[in-house]
């Protein structure tokens, strides 16, 4: 099926270059069954691992995360994407998430703890860094929270806040974007020790869901737009057992609907299935399925909530699933090579 201009839909899978990754891929979507097929490769930017498609979906925009931190903008047109001037450093090392925000690229930098506001010029291409938020803090964990680790920032569905996410300091901050810089309106506490990695918001506006990494569990939190403040209320496993060992959370994302919520662990290889509470609850698992691939590093809904995509990192390979509308199990439906994927975003 094709869009209004007679072109397929896409989508695009960032991967790890210096883990055998071939850059930026594309690949077609066929919206029927929801299966991929890859059209190209663009191996131009370093460890291209984060992805964000601009709203009118002529511009994608993707982390570079390396040491140095820097943001790469292509435009899209035909099967190649091409950049659209030089790459951007972020002020800030390991950036592992980008999303956009009141005319900028915001990105989260795991390395130095920080969260970066890069402008958008009119026609897409990339200004110089405006600003860097610099996060305080440590947590409990001896080697993983010595100091803050960003690793998520995201406009609230009302847009009128950033919100940012730290698995170092076991907090979620949340931001106002002013003359280009990003300014802290309040900081919230998690359990210490959780490791916050990575948020999702439900529909209605009102509840968000915090997946934790160092502890293999969701924080559902109710959310107020109007004063900018988040409210713990809840922490649900997503795992029917305790591993021996560290889990690994990855990614989470929400149906369209709000009626389900999933999340990838990469130490067990599997997706979970959860039911969302009423506002001040948390949610309820369900079940988890096997991830169709090892180490599964990010989720994918298509904008129907009906197929879901697995990015498996260490397994090389983009897996998609149709889900139950009823249940919200996924179905496994197949999957590409990708060597080294990190993430997927449709158009």
């Amino acid at each position: 099926m094709a869009d209004d201009d007679g072109r397929r839909r896409r989508a695009y899978i960032g991967s790890f270059t210096a883990a055998g990754g071939l850059g930026v891929l594309t690949a077609a979507v066929d919206e029927e069954s929801g299966a991929l097929t890859l059209l190209g490769a663009v191996n131009s930017v370093a460890d291209p691992s984060y992805l964000a498609l601009s709203p009118a979906g002529d511009m994608l925009y993707a982390v570079s995360e390396t040491a140095d931190g820097a943001i790469a903008a292509y435009r899209l047109k035909g099967d190649e994407p091409s950049l659209a001037g030089p790459l951007v450093p972020v002020g800030g090392s390991g950036p592992t998430h980008l999303s956009l925000f009141d005319g900028h690229v915001l990105t989260a930098n795991y390395g130095s703890g920080s969260v970066s506001a890069v402008p958008i010029r009119h026609d897409g291409s990339l200004a110089t860094a405006s600003g860097v938020l610099r996060h305080k803090g440590s947590g409990p964990h001896g080697q993983r929270q010595q100091g803050p680790h960003a690793h998520h920032v995201q406009p609230d569905p009302s847009r009128r806040w950033a919100v940012s996410v730290d698995l170092g300091t076991d907090s979620v901050r949340v931001c106002a974007l002013r003359d280009g810089a990003l300014a802290l309106h309040r900081e919230f506490a998690l359990r210490p020790g959780s490791g916050p990695r990575h948020l999702a918001f439900h529909p209605d506006g009102e509840r968000a869901y915090v997946l934790n990494e160092l502890a293999p569990t969701v924080t559902a939190c109710r959310w107020d737009a109007v004063e900018g403040a988040l409210r713990p209320v809840g922490e649900t496993s997503v795992l029917p057992d305790l591993p021996d060992g560290d889990a690994y959370p990855s990614g989470i994302v929400v149906s369209p609907d709000g009626r389900f919520l999933w999340t990838a662990t990469r130490g067990q290889d599997v997706l979970s299935v959860l039911v969302p509470g009423p506002p001040g609850e948390g949610p309820r698992l369900v079940t988890t399925v096997p991830c169709g691939g090892t180490w599964p590093r990010a989720l994918a809904l298509d904008p129907t909530g009906r197929f879901l995509y697995v990015a498996n990192e260490r397994s090389g390979n983009v897996t998609w699933f149709e889900v139950d509308q009823d249940t919200g199990v996924p179905k496994r439906g197949g999957s590409v090579k990708a060597p080294a994927a990190s993430c997927v975003v449709l158009d």
